[in-house]
């Protein structure tokens, strides 16, 4: 196991056709590869950014014909590089589709995928309303993927707002932690760097978060920031809101360290839930 990997997160806008979404990330898994990079992460859906869903089942393809998949699994194999296709908008039986993600090995083939836990339904306080669950099938497990540099956990998105599911990772092995998604512009001024920091310093774990940025052809506007953060939770590199990518050198020690000093994954307990109880001075 090697402790050391130069890593990079790709930053992009997504839009509603998979050709050009294939054209612009494969342009910077390019740029990144010759930055020095040996593992790339590409943000949440970003071989289709539409969240209507007629036009989604229209536009999306199953596993085995989507073109997106090809071509990065054909890249990451011509490179020689790791590949996680942050997450594909993929079509499964009975008409369905799944927010996928897939680890790609430097030999092309699919070390392994996720579907995404947490469906992101919910009423922002400006108006804004998401019912992720209308259109994707929720995933049903958690996934470590061995590698050179030790486990890897696999998240998406929304999940980051769900801190056991990254306890549960570490715990497991994992290393870093990725997290590509494709943050509101509204919920991500607010809460995303703080979210990333945090599920780094409770798990001592990197987490790296490609993004997507911008104003999408859907309708949607994402926050981009993509961000890789050390297990001490600092950032160490920061995209912005443009499209492009960040690169980081990942010390893995410092994984190990972080938890030495604060050794919280050793610290749980198990406890009873609180009881409701009505006193007097309640009723009063």
């Amino acid at each position: 196991m090697t402790d050391t990997v130069r890593a990079a997160c790709v930053q992009m806008t997504s839009g509603v056709e998979i050709a050009g979404n294939i054209d612009a990330s494969s342009a910077l898994i390019r740029a990144a590869h010759a930055d020095g990079a040996q593992i790339v992460g590409l943000p949440e859906v970003a071989n289709l950014c539409q969240q209507r869903r007629r036009l989604s089942l229209e536009a999306a393809r199953e596993e085995a014909d989507e073109p997106a998949l090809a071509a990065w699994r054909a890249l990451a194999d011509e490179l020689g590089i790791w590949l996680l296709a942050g997450s594909l908008v993929v079509k499964v039986g009975g008409g369905k589709l799944v927010n996928r993600g897939y680890m790609i090995g430097p030999d092309g083939a699919v070390v392994a995928t996720y579907d995404k836990l947490h469906m992101f339904d919910v009423d922002l306080p400006n108006g804004e309303s998401y019912r992720e669950s209308d259109l994707f099938e929720a995933g049903d497990r958690a996934v470590l993927v061995d590698t050179p540099w030790g486990g890897l956990g696999m998240t998406i998105c929304y999940d980051i707002r769900f801190p056991q599911l990254y306890r549960v990772l570490a715990k497991a092995g994992a290393r870093m932690i990725w997290a590509p998604a494709a943050f509101t512009r509204t919920s991500g001024k607010a809460h995303w760097h703080v979210l990333q920091r945090a599920r780094a310093i409770e798990t001592g774990s990197w987490i790296l978060s490609p993004a997507q940025c911008g104003d999408h052809e859907d309708g949607r506007s994402t926050y981009g920031h993509a961000v890789i953060v050390s297990p001490w939770g600092e950032v160490v590199a920061d995209a912005g809101e443009e499209p492009g990518y960040i690169v980081a050198d990942i010390d893995l020690t410092k994984s190990e360290q972080a938890r030495q000093a604060i050794p919280t994954l050793r610290h749980d307990r198990e406890f009873a839930p609180p009881a409701r109880t009505t006193g007097r001075a309640a009723a009063e």
